[in-house]
C-alpha cells in the first residue's frame, strides 16, 4: 500500500510509522510522500531522515484554500498513493481534495470521537476539553476522512482511563503512546486486509475497539 502523509508539526506519528517501516514491522506499507502546510517543521526533518520525499504546500502559495486542497490531492495522486494519512495535519480538507485524490484518507484523533472533535479540537485543546468535562476515559480514534470534519466511519479505537488529578500535558503524553501503537497496528491491518472495492470502512474486517489497559 503506497502511503502519503500530511503533517503540520513535530511529526511524532509520522516518525512512528516510518520507524515501523524501517524495522520491517510494516512490510506492506510503502511511504511515497510527506506533505506539510508549514515550512521548517520537525516532521520534514523526520521525512528527510527516512529518505521520504516531501513538499511544503502552504495556503499562502495558492489563490485560495480550495486550490491548495486540490493541489494536495494531485500531489498524492502523482506520487501514486493509495492511502493518505493525516498525522497531526491541522487543516480542513475541502471537496477539491477529494475530487483530486481517488484513494482513501484516514485521520488519527486523540479522543474518543465524536467526543471532543470538530473545529479547534487539536493538540492540548483536546485533552483540556476531556479534563474539563470530567470524563473518566479518553483514548484514540482512527477514522476515514470525509468532507465533514471528524465525522467519517471509525476504523479503530482504543480507550484509556483518565487518572485522578492528572493535567493535560500528562494525559497528552499517555495518549500519544497509544496513538503510535494503534496507528502502526491499524496500518498493518489495512495493508493486509485492505478495503474491499465499494465498501465503507465500517464494513471491513479492520475495525478495532479496545482498551490500553487490556480490558474490553
Amino acid at each position: 500500500m503506497r502511503l502519503g502523509v500530511l503533517v503540520s508539526g513535530r511529526g511524532s506519528n509520522l516518525e512512528a510509522v516510518l520507524l515501523a517501516v524501517a524495522e520491517g514491522r510494516l512490510a506492506g506499507i510503502e511511504p511515497r510522500i510527506v506533505i506539510s502546510n508549514r515550512p521548517g517543521v520537525r516532521a520534514l526533518q523526520v521525512a528527510a531522515r527516512h529518505e521520504v520525499p516531501s513538499r511544503v504546500m502552504p495556503a499562502s502559495a495558492f489563490s485560495d484554500v480550495a486550490a491548495r486542497d486540490r493541489a494536495i490531492g494531485e500531489a498524492l495522486t502523482d506520487a501514486g498513493c493509495d492511502l493518505a494519512l493525516l498525522a497531526g495535519y491541522d487543516q480542513l480538507l475541502r471537496a477539491p481534495y477529494f475530487a483530486a485524490f481517488g484513494g482513501r484518507t484516514v485521520n488519527i484523533h486523540p479522543s474518543l470521537l465524536p467526543r471532543h472533535g470538530g473545529r479547534g479540537m487539536t493538540g492540548l485543546a483536546v485533552h483540556r476539553a476531556v479534563l474539563a468535562a470530567a470524563d473518566e476515559e479518553t483514548g484514540v480514534t482512527i477514522h476515514e476522512v470525509t468532507p465533514e470534519l471528524d465525522a467519517g466511519p471509525v476504523i479503530a479505537r482504543e480507550r484509556l482511563a483518565v487518572r485522578p488529578g492528572e493535567d493535560a500535558e500528562g494525559l497528552a503524553r499517555r495518549v500519544l503512546i497509544v496513538e503510535h501503537r494503534l496507528l502502526v497496528a491499524t496500518l498493518e491491518d489495512l495493508a493486509g486486509v485492505g478495503w474491499p472495492s465499494g465498501a465503507s470502512a465500517s464494513m471491513t474486517a479492520v475495525p478495532r475497539d479496545g482498551r490500553a489497559d487490556g480490558r474490553t
